[in-house]
């Protein structure tokens, strides 16, 4: 796709005609005072450091929703002790388990942006924190007592949640004036491999634990995390290194403009949070409720945890189907802003979980329900995440200051850290000293329904009267950004 043409007698940038003399002039330029270009080179072609970008997100993200697909099943069915004997943990702790990891997972890309802004920069902020990432999933894949776990989760966590800003925002640092027409294209692609990555992970894993064990199933991760690193660092020649800003950054990010659009859309974030809080229970709560359900569906048998893959495979088919047919019918009915879509997407996310309460209602009557009843719940539960996260992730960096735009998306994942905190600490409390729970059986299910709901209606005043600011017309023509 990215292959260079051989010169030619059409006039290509590839061909030695006087602009492309031009071109390498001024590439020898940027070179010449470091060991890196500092600054994209003039071309109409996809930057040459594209397939290591692609290639390394595709295998980083494998490696992360891999290992998280079967998190929750490995501390209640495989956690081991000291002795060599089986030490596994309650559904409640091991639920809390994962959200706090999540937790930390979505809060440290502001620590990341920092470190990266101020002093490592980009690429040695992801090398340097992919190799940490690597050292955890090693941990976790040769110590499977809660030691290994333990500092397993910490490194990946670090590792994960440091280098997530710099890999997206690496992406734009590569594109130019004569190129920028191809950076929606390549977006497109970026996303395309992070859903891929995550579907097979999250169907393969599951099968690899139930069939080989803990070792296997987080080996196969941890060596597709090992060349994620490697091919960043291969393509280390082909990348466009944007240098440090130094403390300049901080100040800049921390004027009045900065200040009243970080408080403006900090409002937002805090609603969204709830959306993420009952997300993110796709990798827990849904995964052990499966358990207990039919897992023979569509004339296959399915790993509790494989139904997680459900979810990046519809992702890639609604956002067409949303964009092209669903927002178009609504908005001929009921005009839609960006807000009124989060809004809509709020109640349809609980509509997700009023299934779930059901499913739960027929478990504890003992009558196995289908595990299709839950493909159903992902169904809705993506399109609410096609009209809340995409379409809320997309408004923050409109809403965005043009020199503030990576550091405000780290506050927009500052409300996924915080929808899963909230989770977390409801499942520590509702633990009873006996292993069960204040909220059993359906009741658990009901509390996020209503929770969802009321945060839904609390939201509805602020997407009506939301001061709606756009900078993207005030970046397009600065020729500084």
């Amino acid at each position: 796709m990215w292959r260079p043409q051989r010169a030619g007698a059409h006039g290509s940038l590839n061909a030695a005609t006087p602009q492309h003399i031009h071109y390498r002039k001024q590439r020898r330029l940027i070179m010449a005072k470091s060991e890196y270009l500092t600054a994209p080179v003039p071309s109409t072609k996809m930057p040459r450091g594209m397939p290591y970008i692609l290639t390394n997100e595709a295998s980083e993200r494998f490696a992360f929703y891999g290992m998280t697909s079967i998190l929750v099943i490995f501390m209640t069915q495989y956690l081991m002790g000291r002795d060599g004997e089986l030490a596994v943990m309650s559904e409640q702790k091991a639920t809390a388990g994962v959200h706090l990891f999540n937790s930390v997972v979505y809060f440290l890309p502001l620590v990341g942006a920092l470190i990266s802004d101020i002093w490592l920069a980009k690429y040695r902020t992801v090398i340097y924190f992919s190799l940490a990432y690597c050292v955890g999933f090693a941990a976790i894949t040769l110590d499977h007592t809660r030691l290994g776990l333990g500092v397993g989760l910490v490194l990946m966590a670090i590792g994960s949640g440091v280098i997530k800003p710099c890999l997206s925002a690496n992406v734009g640092d590569q594109f130019g004036k004569t190129n920028e027409h191809l950076l929606s294209r390549f977006f497109a692609w970026f996303y395309f491999s992070v859903n891929v990555g995550a579907c097979i992970s999250m169907f393969l894993c599951p099968d690899l634990l139930d069939r080989y064990g803990p070792f296997v199933a987080f080996g196969v991760p941890a060596v597709l995390m090992i060349a994620a690193t490697i091919t960043y660092w291969l393509g280390r020649r082909k990348f466009v290194h944007i240098p440090a800003a130094g403390m300049g950054f901080v100040k800049e990010s921390l004027s009045g403009e900065g200040l009243r659009a970080i408080g403006k859309l900090s409002i937002i974030f805090v609603f969204v949070a709830m959306f993420f809080s009952l997300f993110s229970q796709s990798q827990s709560a849904w995964v052990l409720q499966a358990t207990h359900m039919n897992l023979r569906w569509l004339g296959f048998t399915w790993k509790p945890a494989q139904l997680q893959a459900v979810n990046p495979f519809l992702i890639l088919v609604m956002i067409p189907l949303f964009s092209y047919v669903i927002y178009p019918a609504i908005d001929k009915v009921f005009p839609l802003t960006a807000l009124r879509k989060v809004a809509i997407g709020m109640f349809v996310t609980a509509v997700s979980f009023v299934v779930s309460a059901w499913i739960e209602t027929r478990i504890t009557a003992g009558l196995a329900p289908s595990v299709g009843w839950q493909a159903f719940a992902y169904v809705i539960l993506t399109a609410a995440e096609v009209m809340v996260s995409i379409t809320a992730l997309e408004f923050s960096y409109t809403q965005a200051p043009k020199k503030m735009k990576t550091f405000i998306q780290t506050f927009y994942l500052l409300s996924i850290s915080l929808g899963n905190a909230f989770t977390a600490v409801v499942n520590w409390f509702i633990e009873n000293e006996d292993g069960t729970s204040k909220l059993a059986g359906a009741s658990y299910y009901w509390f996020f329904v209503i929770a969802m709901l009321a945060t839904g209606v609390l939201f509805l005043p602020v997407a009506r009267w939301y001061p709606v600011k756009t900078y993207i017309q005030d970046e397009a023509a600065s020729e500084s950004q």
